[in-house]
């Protein structure tokens, strides 16, 4: 993105108002609201960029991605939120870093196994922080210890 993404969402939230578009302007006016808690916590010294933007947006998203288990174990009842969280993880995952798939993260594991001459499958979790540890912010920590049991597995025997 060119802009920031704080202005890219006051940008959208202007278009939203102007279309009266209410679920756009609710999931804008959580993340400005998450932003604004982030700030004002207790021991936050940082500055507002997209860096911060990126955190609070990726931790609300996996809230939402909880949240939707939870309501879609009641069924009906709570099937209305469930289109609504997904409709707002959707609209964020524009601002979040894409994640790489299975396969780009079976070729990073592999060169990290090869990298760190692992032979022992107990040493996942050595593997795992190196991985995290480069990758943190392009790698599904669910994929990436799937793929990293699975290349550890095969190494095992």
């Amino acid at each position: 993105m060119s802009t920031s993404i704080e202005t890219e969402l006051s940008n959208r939230m202007k278009d939203a108002m102007k279309a009266r578009d209410q679920r756009t302007l609710d999931v804008i006016r959580m993340i400005r609201s998450k932003i604004l808690e982030a700030k004002t916590a207790k021991g936050f010294s940082g500055v507002v960029d997209d860096a911060l933007y990126i955190d609070v947006i990726a931790k609300y998203t996996k809230q939402m991605s909880k949240a939707i288990q939870e309501y879609e174990s009641q069924g009906d009842r709570g099937r209305e939120m469930v289109d609504q969280l997904r409709f707002e993880i959707d609209y964020l995952s524009d601002f979040l870093p894409k994640k790489f798939d299975v396969e780009e993260t079976r070729a990073i594991v592999r060169q990290k196994i090869a990298e760190l001459l692992i032979t022992d499958a107990k040493k996942s979790g050595q593997l795992i922080g190196a991985v995290m540890k480069e990758h943190k912010d392009s790698v599904d920590a669910e994929i990436l210890k799937n793929v990293v049991q699975q290349e550890l597995a095969i190494i095992a025997g």
